[in-house]
């Protein structure tokens, strides 16, 4: 929602940009690429990013524009783009079609799935970006025969990217809208489908799932929206004049870990600061690596600072694919354990402690006393022991091996209940509950934020948003809020989340799994799936409009 903007200055051949961006280490390296000065010359801030939703990720052309003309005026220049030009100044997801295959026995049990997908592309001059729609296609169902395939198709357009949820969004509203469909032709209700063809193991990787508790996900999901009651006949059921329906769909995310580093520095007052050159996009990052510093070091969380969004920081990998959490959280945990191993070397080399015999493992950092069988000494008193002001320690956390033998996802159950006037065509989402495994939740608020908002955004994906091209210019003629419909207080129901419980320590060290995008997978078909249930009507093209259940 936040607008492209970007402060430049220059100091002779060293460059300081402030801008939003969902990656200022990648924007760091893009900016010294293209201006030939040494990426240790570039500085890159971005300390609060007002929503990225994937078109921060990328360093676009406004930025760009706001360095070169900071160097030809030889002043600061500052830049912000307009509502109308967010349109045209980065990239959107970009518009697919997609051809799908069921072949399954009477039971329900799949045999055979192929699934097509063609992508929009811009011309190749301008670079290459996939919609990869079929990778969940790939791995969430039991089958012995898939086929998927991607194709580009290329247009005169600007370059898409990503949009959250990349490729999942879009690719598992085909899919799940093709399981509902299948469900009905075979008379078996939805969730029993999908429950005939479970599997704990990943199918097109042959490989077992490090954790899934996906039937936790329908079970407790299907409890909590009462998809009991549902009537599997279209059209069967009412209140009032509305028609009433009940649809449902899987989500799917992947669990991904990239490198990532991180510093803390903790000091003779007791405060500990924690840096990483990471974002926070109103996600709660913050807050969450502060609670992951401050469990490890045994500090209050008001003796924990976290500070984030600067290239002198250790570098940390872009804020996109759900992996902040799971990739900067194992750094943060990696450095206060260095921090931990050097306090306790300061007390052990501290000749005037009586610790004779005691060993690191004997030794335990609490509210910022070291603590010994044998005794225990304060902070202070052991950094004034050894004339040091703080102590530093550094740490970098990669993945390792566990892709090799595990497939890394992230799962969850979506239920939506909508209500149809025949007569208007009107649609109203009455009710929605979503049932998530995203491993280990650190945060039960900033979580259960996430959870709304990706399922708003799926709403918004479902029901609201398109954007209009001019057959003839090319131009986009809804370039703006009034008319590029989004949903609004009054579109969005009441919304349960349930966050199932789990601890994925294969996927990393802190057992979290990615949570951003993942409730924005499934969110369409759900709905879509409920419009079919109350109206007859099957719709597979988004968004969802009147003209379409009054066909």
């Amino acid at each position: 929602m936040e607008l492209h903007a970007t402060i430049a200055a220059w100091d002779g051949d060293r460059l300081t940009v402030w801008t939003a961006t969902q990656g200022i280490s990648g924007a760091k390296n893009t900016l010294a690429t293209l201006f030939g000065v040494d990426p240790a010359g570039v500085r890159v801030v971005s300390p609060f990013v007002g929503g990225g939703f994937g078109c921060k990720g990328n360093t676009w052309p406004p930025a760009t524009l706001a360095a070169m003309a900071a160097r030809v005026v030889g002043r600061p220049v500052k830049l912000v783009v307009t509502r109308e030009q967010m349109y045209t100044s980065n990239g959107y997801r970009p518009r697919t079609v997609q051809k799908l295959k069921f072949g399954a026995q009477p039971d329900g049990t799949l045999v055979a799935i192929r699934h097509d997908g063609f992508s929009q592309m811009s011309q190749p001059v301008l670079g290459e970006f996939v919609e990869p729609v079929g990778l969940a296609t790939e791995m969430l169902y039991a089958c012995p025969n898939v086929a998927v395939t991607h194709r580009m198709v290329p247009v005169n357009q600007s370059l898409p990217t990503y949009m959250r949820a990349p490729g999942k969004a879009s690719g598992v509203f085909a899919l799940e809208s093709a399981m509902d469909e299948l469900a009905a032709r075979l008379n078996i209700d939805p969730v029993a489908l999908r429950l005939k063809n479970y599997t704990d193991t990943d199918p097109h990787e042959g490989k077992p799932f490090s954790s899934k508790k996906l039937r936790e996900c329908y079970a407790q999901g299907a409890e909590a929206f009462g998809w009991s009651r549902r009537n599997p006949e279209p059209r069967s059921m009412r209140d009032g004049r509305w028609l009433v329906g009940l649809g449902m769909a899987t989500a799917t995310y992947p669990n991904q870990r990239r490198p990532a580093s991180a510093r803390v520095r903790l000091g003779a007052d007791g405060m500990a600061v924690v840096q990483s050159g990471t974002q926070d996009l109103g996600t709660g990052t913050y807050t969450v690596m502060a609670q992951v510093a401050a469990d490890e070091l045994r500090l209050p969380l008001s003796r924990v600072r976290f500070e984030l969004g600067d290239t002198r920081f250790p570098p940390a990998p872009v804020s996109g694919g759900s992996s902040t959490v799971p990739s900067v959280s194992p750094a943060v945990q990696a450095a206060c354990a260095a921090i931990r191993a050097r306090l306790f070397a300061l007390a052990l080399a501290d000749p005037r402690a009586s610790w004779q015999k005691v060993t690191p493992g004997d030794l335990r950092f609490e509210n910022g006393v070291v603590v010994s069988p044998r005794g225990r000494v304060t902070l202070a008193e052991l950094l004034a022991r050894h004339n040091l002001e703080f102590v530093e320690a550094q740490a970098e956390s990669k993945p390792g091996d566990e892709k090799k033998d595990y497939s890394l996802h992230a799962f969850g159950a979506q239920f939506a209940e909508v209500r149809v006037d025949p007569e208007t065509g009107e649609i109203r989402l009455s009710r929605y509950v979503g049932a998530f495994d995203a491993g280990r939740v650190l945060n039960a608020k900033t979580a259960r934020s996430q959870l709304i908002g990706g399922i708003i955004f799926g709403i918004g994906m479902a029901l609201f948003e398109q954007t209009h091209v001019d057959a003839e210019t090319g131009r986009i003629v809804n370039a703006n809020l009034a008319e590029y419909i989004l949903p609004v207080n009054a579109d969005v129901p009441p919304i349960e989340t349930i966050l199932i419980a789990n601890d994925d320590r294969i996927g990393n060290p802190i057992g979290v799994k990615g949570l951003g995008e993942l409730p924005a997978v499934g969110t369409a078909a759900a709905v879509a799936n409920a419009v079919w249930h109350a109206t007859g009507i099957r719709v597979r093209d988004l968004p969802i409009r009147i003209e379409d259940v009054l066909a």
